[in-house]
């Protein structure tokens, strides 16, 4: 290898290294966006129209305390 070649096969090294966790975390993140599936141990996940997921929570029970938020909202403003 020449000598011109050291320092930029290092650069390359370096930069491979670092973006490893980034594209572990793309990657995660694409496959939990393609199932829909809720992973990890956050409590609550915020998705696209502003509604608060909670894991274990029946469609019901996520009504009836969307209902009650809304007429406590509507209560106080």
């Amino acid at each position: 290898m020449k000598l011109q070649r050291i320092p930029l096969v290092l650069a390359l090294l370096a930069v491979a290294a670092t973006s490893q966790g980034c594209l572990a975390v793309a990657a995660g993140g694409a496959v939990v966006g393609a199932t829909g599936a809720v992973v990890g141990t956050t409590a609550k996940v915020a998705v696209g129209a502003g509604k608060a997921v909670i894991p274990g929570e029946s469609k019901k029970d996520r009504e009836k305390r969307e209902f009650k938020e809304w007429k406590k909202a509507q209560r106080e403003g």
